[in-house]
């Protein structure tokens, strides 16, 4: 499962803003990855790994998450929810 987003945070997703986005990834149910340009995805609970993406203001980002095909619902609920949170965040500047 997936979702785009483009980053609206105006600083992007360096030093503080990519220490919140990987505590918010940390405290999902579910690993989460993200990725941008078509490159591989890295953990988004990982600060270092974000700040490596040179994901700025205005960057279009790929958040993932594995979910299997025979996924219970509540699977997939707690995977839409992951990817709510952390679009919520990349995509409201004034969070």
């Amino acid at each position: 499962m997936e979702r785009h987003a483009v980053v609206a945070i105006p600083e992007g997703l360096h030093a503080r803003p990519a220490a919140q986005f990987a505590r918010l990834a940390a405290a999902q149910p579910v690993p989460v990855r993200i990725s941008r340009d078509g490159n591989p995805p890295v953990d988004a609970a990982s600060i270092l790994a974000i700040m490596t993406l040179g994901a700025d203001a205005g960057t279009d980002v790929t958040l993932q998450v594995d979910v299997p095909d025979d996924a219970a619902e509540a699977d997939l609920d707690r995977a839409r929810d992951a990817l709510d949170a952390l679009e919520e965040f990349l995509t409201d500047p004034g969070r």
